[in-house]
């Protein structure tokens, strides 16, 4: 399975930048920030996670956004450079199945006709994300919005629906009967043939991979 390409992903900066209008920091801004997200997300999403692609970047997309805010919205990419980082990666991954190794910064700049220094800046722009997990650099900088957004349940519906959707058939029912149709534990039982028991040992199960799978 080939890597997503991020110009067929913009629709997940939208949704996300979308949650943080009228917040202090112009659309235009919140949307380039997180396009610097999609490109980390792109280039850092392992395929073999079993996972899609949007589970994994709608976190690291509001990271960016965050990080915005953060610094003030201090971060500024050009159209050109965000046009030149997309280009840059598709050149990169092309090469490196043609080569079967990593291209020089002089092999993708003979490629994409521009000098080494700018293929540079492109990639720097696409550098893998930190950790979403660690709070160094969180410093109590939270952005909390007053009023809840629908564009932000929509990404965190297409994020859930993500997960469930590598779960066995057996186990996505569960997670349906239970917090979809609001059954008890015991009514969930009788439906899926198991013992009230055994629907809570599995549930606790589910929904520690569920909340893994979110974090990551």
């Amino acid at each position: 399975m080939s890597k997503p390409l991020p110009e067929e992903n913009l629709g997940l900066v939208h949704l996300c930048a979308n949650r943080f209008r009228g917040r202090g920091i112009e659309y235009d801004d919140l949307f380039s920030a997180g396009c610097i997200g999609l490109l980390k997300a792109a280039e850092a999403f392992d395929t073999e996670r079993g996972v899609k692609f949007s589970t994994y970047a709608v976190p690291v997309i509001f990271g960016e956004i965050k990080r915005l805010f953060r610094d003030g919205g201090a971060i500024k990419v050009s159209r050109s450079l965000k046009e030149l980082s997309l280009k840059t990666l598709r050149a990169k991954e092309e090469l490196s199945k043609k080569l079967g190794r990593e291209p020089t910064l002089s092999e993708l700049s003979e490629v994409l006709d521009v000098d080494e220094y700018a293929v540079a800046e492109a990639l720097s722009v696409s550098q893998p994300p930190v950790s979403l997990t660690d709070n160094s650099e969180e410093g109590g900088g939270q952005i909390d919005v007053a009023m809840p957004s629908p564009e932000y349940e929509i990404g965190d519906t297409i994020a859930l629906h993500q997960v469930m959707e590598t779960m066995e058939d057996r186990d996505r029912q569960l997670i349906y009967l239970r917090y979809y149709k609001n059954m008890t534990q015991s009514a969930a039982a009788k439906i899926l043939g198991m013992t009230q028991v055994q629907v809570s040992r599995r549930e606790k199960k589910l929904l520690g991979f569920m909340r893994e799978q979110l974090l990551m």
